[in-house]
């Protein structure tokens, strides 16, 4: 597999990451660039991870996971972004929302949007693509989009003011929604 592809697929893997970063620089209520490059390792690194699962799990794990991956991410995602929603209703302090600094909250974030990774690892197994060089690809790839999707919804959380929350909840439901969507219509 050449170069070009491997970007694309993970530009492609990294959309996700990248809104739910954007989503979590909305809802962060004081940016600190320690709090931003936490999320991006988290999401790059989970992005790397999941296909090197897949590719060892090869041909014997796929039927399993692409029974219900997709249901397993729209459920994570959905549950995170009625989360953020009820509390910008329900919540005045800012330190009891949901926030990507919750290790909880990250790592299922992290799942959530790696999950179609993990199946593109079965198919690198499938194709006997070697798997270094892509699993460093993506990760670098979804780290990099993840930390200036975090900076870019930082700064249109600080123009937007209560709303963003609402905002940020509706979004993850909107990704969780598309992949639910994508799956279904295979």
């Amino acid at each position: 597999m050449n170069w070009i592809n491997i970007i694309l697929i993970s530009i492609g893997l990294a959309m996700d990451a990248f809104a739910v970063s954007i989503s979590s620089g909305v809802a962060v209520k004081c940016f600190r660039i320690g709090h931003a490059l936490k999320v991006a390792l988290f999401f790059g690194g989970f992005q790397a991870v999941m296909p090197l699962i897949g590719w060892l799990a090869g041909l014997s794990f796929r039927e399993y996971i692409n029974a219900f991956d997709h249901w397993i991410a729209f459920g994570l995602l959905l549950f995170i972004g009625l989360k953020m929603i009820y509390e910008a209703f329900t919540i005045t302090d800012p330190d009891k929302k949901c926030n990507t600094g919750n290790l909880m909250t990250l790592l299922i974030l992290s799942i959530a949007t790696s999950i179609d990774a993990l199946a593109v690892g079965i198919s690198f197994s499938i194709l006997q693509v070697t798997i270094l060089q892509p699993i460093i690809i993506i990760g670098l790839v979804t780290f990099s989009l993840s930390l200036i999707g975090f900076i870019l919804g930082d700064r249109i959380g600080t123009r937007l003011g209560k709303k963003v929350d609402i905002l940020g909840g509706l979004m993850l439901i909107g990704i969780g929604v598309k992949i639910l969507v994508e799956h279904l219509l295979k």
